[in-house]
């Protein structure tokens, strides 16, 4: 049975879909020993070799995994690092299967972050089309006014970026001071640095950003460097939009644990 070459690098846990496109663009992936380019060809797994920058794919079973993790601060969030900076892998050690982030924080931003080897999850997940609100704790470098509220709801462009807008952005009295506020913010988008932009229109510094909920699914009491396997009423969270309490259909088929 055929299947689009960037489904198949997915599923086997090379990549999210919209990353795996990135590495068949830029040349690293080979079907049969032939360099592939273009985005939609299609392979038989069963018959196709396919190689990412020289090493064999192995064709498995889909055997999937899903992990809420709490990255700390001044950890990448990369399998892997050329210059040698602490990254998510250095506390996967324990895990028998590989897997990849669903999408990203910067280096200097701590939270709730997704891991998995199934990339149509990913793809749900973290593509603005499905409008999953990612919810963050901010402390800015300054006072924030209604104006700057309502503008930043309303939408606006950053660097970079394009059109972005707040779906949520509520000041939290009693953790402010007079010289900072902490704010709740939820995007859906999910742009490079987004909420740092944001707030850097304003000539506002983010000081902490913290993320704690995606769609209905909370960081709660998980430590910092600490992981858990996600079971299907986890899951479920994920797609539920916390103010309607409506669902999306979860296409994913099964879970696994590191336990069976």
């Amino acid at each position: 049975m055929e299947v689009r070459l960037n489904k198949f690098l997915a599923t086997q846990g090379i990549a999210s879909r919209r990353k795996a496109d990135l590495l068949i663009e830029s040349g690293e992936v080979t079907v049969n020993g032939k360099r592939v380019f273009e985005l939609g060809v299609k392979i038989d797994p069963s018959v196709d070799k396919v190689k990412v920058n020289g090493k064999l794919v192995q064709a498995k079973s889909e055997e999937l995994l899903y992990l809420m993790f709490h990255k700390p601060k001044n950890v990448i969030t990369s399998l892997e690092d050329p210059l040698g900076r602490p990254t998510i892998t250095d506390y996967l050690a324990r895990l028998k299967t590989k897997v990849f982030p669903v999408g990203r924080l910067d280096w200097d931003s701590e939270g709730l972050l997704l891991l998995t080897n199934d990339g149509d999850f990913a793809n749900q997940v973290s593509h603005p089309k499905y409008n999953i609100p990612k919810r963050y704790l901010v402390k800015i470098g300054g006072k924030i006014t209604p104006t700057m509220i309502n503008k930043m709801k309303r939408g606006m462009s950053i660097p970079e970026g394009g059109r972005v807008s707040a779906k949520r952005l509520e000041r939290i009295a009693k953790k402010s001071t007079p010289q900072n506020d902490w704010l709740i913010i939820e995007i859906t988008e999910g742009k490079n640095r987004q909420i740092r932009k944001m707030f850097g229109n304003f000539k506002l510094d983010v000081l902490k950003l913290h993320g704690v909920a995606i769609g209905g699914l909370e960081l709660g009491t998980l430590k910092r460097g600490e992981f858990k396997v996600l079971l299907k009423k986890d899951l479920e969270k994920i797609f539920e939009d916390p103010h309607k309490e409506k669902k999306t259909k979860l296409k994913s088929k099964k879970i696994i644990s590191e336990n069976d």
